[in-house]
């Protein structure tokens, strides 16, 4: 068992309703009282763990690659993503029967009002066909307006980035060590992430990022879903990105935020709904960030 530590700030201030098809913001009063975000940490730890095995089996191998999108994209899902999704899910329904769980590869399953499981199988699936570990096992829980947990897996280097309101932690080797931001307080010292800058899909989205990143000192593309930890671990201060699906920020959100540092949508509200969003150190250089957002939203 890992220390309890104060709780940060993990509270999202709107919810999903989650359908078949999408994530869609809307606000519900419900919360279990019963759910123990610790409990639930530790058992996502164990369940990504067993997950990413699977991974680690198809990784840097000769893998098929379909593409699941239309005409000239490139939005690419292979057996991994499957097979490690249905292992999570599996793991949920047999501890937690009455939960919902949302996946990436199989979409929505039960009851709506139910705390909801948000999964990721591989979040990187490019970066993990061209053999980079800079991919991850995402996986989360939200209980009405609440993120109660959500982690980051990744199995090649034997980390789990993982966040509840007991902490934040790094998780390696079965021992659990607690994450903080660094204090930064200037763009001019910030260190800022991206996965890649063709995910600002608007010459204004561009812009923005861009206005923001020719103020930081140093810039860093192709990051994913480990900017976030790497923020929550205090080697970066900023991630920006756009065109996210809920199950892609979701799982982030209390890692970043039990580390003590800030999540919001471009417009500074929850980022619980994906879109455009962006990640912090501190709350005043979030705020220094989001004024040189605001403009391309």
């Amino acid at each position: 068992m890992y220390p309890v530590v104060p709780a940060a700030r993990l509270t999202a201030r709107v919810n999903i309703d989650i359908t078949q098809s999408e994530l869609r913001p809307r606000r519900r009063k419900i919360m279990n009282n019963s759910i123990d975000p610790g409990a639930v940490a530790e058992f996502a730890v164990q369940t990504a763990e067993e997950a990413g095995r699977i991974a680690l089996r198809y990784f840097r191998t000769d893998l098929d690659v379909t593409n699941k999108a239309r005409k000239h994209a490139f939005d690419p899902v292979t057996r991994a993503d499957r097979e490690v999704e249905e292992c999570i899910r599996a793991r949920i329904r047999a501890r937690f029967p009455a939960h919902r769980i949302v996946g990436e590869e199989f979409g929505a399953q039960g009851d709506e009002t139910a705390p909801a499981w948000l999964i990721d199988p591989i979040d990187g699936t490019r970066t993990f066909i061209s053999g980079s570990p800079m991919w991850g096992v995402l996986l989360g829980l939200i209980d009405g307006d609440t993120c109660v947990a959500g982690l980051m897996h990744q199995p090649f280097v034997g980390e789990t980035f993982v966040g509840s309101s007991a902490g934040a932690f790094l998780v390696r080797d079965g021992q659990w060590r607690k994450l903080a931001v660094r204090g930064t307080q200037s763009l001019a010292d910030a260190t800022l992430a991206c996965t890649h800058p063709g995910m600002f899909r608007t010459a204004p989205e561009l812009a923005a990022f861009q206005r923001v990143e020719s103020r930081c000192r140093l810039s860093r593309f192709g990051t994913e879903c480990y900017g976030y930890c790497l923020l929550a671990a205090g080697f970066l201060d900023i991630v920006i990105e756009a065109d996210l699906e809920p199950y892609d920020i979701v799982p982030l959100i209390p890692v970043v935020e039990a580390a003590g540092g800030v999540v919001s949508n471009w417009r500074g509200e929850p980022a619980i709904a994906g879109g455009s969003v962006v990640a912090s150190a501190t709350p005043a250089l979030h705020e220094k960030v989001l004024q040189l957002l605001r403009e391309a939203v």
